[in-house]
């Protein structure tokens, strides 16, 4: 099951899935379920280190070609993100931007810097 996220815009519910913003049609879709409320494992990998940390409120939004273009002209094509991930962690906002490594059921990565953000639900563990 996915669900879009809706925002208001001049009174009106703006749909603020994965489109291009000109026709409305999806570029990427994200196959991990990401409610709103939902509770994520984020895990933060740069080279031999990894840490771990729960987080909530994941949005992810893919980058339109006119803002990329726009905000990393000088940078090249294989360095540009394609997607924008916003979370909060500890309470916290955090928006991070970078190319979509991995799009799983379970499990979605985005790779920036050097970093690799690997986001899964949490899930309780039954006994």
């Amino acid at each position: 099951m996915w669900i879009k996220t809706l925002k208001f815009k001049g009174g009106r519910l703006k749909d603020c899935s994965q489109t291009d913003g000109k026709d409305g049609k999806m570029k990427t879709r994200i196959k991990m379920p990401m409610p709103f409320h939902g509770n994520y494992i984020v895990s933060i990998i740069t080279g031999e280190t990894e840490d771990r940390a729960r987080c909530q409120r994941l949005f992810i939004r893919e980058l339109s070609e006119e803002t990329r273009k726009e905000h990393y002209k000088g940078v090249d094509e294989k360095d540009v993100p394609t997607h924008q991930v916003s979370f909060h962690d500890f309470g916290c906002r955090r928006i991070v931007e970078g190319k979509l490594k991995e799009n799983e059921e379970n499990i979605v990565s985005f790779e920036t810097h050097g970093k690799t953000y690997r986001f899964s639900p949490l899930l309780p563990k039954h006994q």
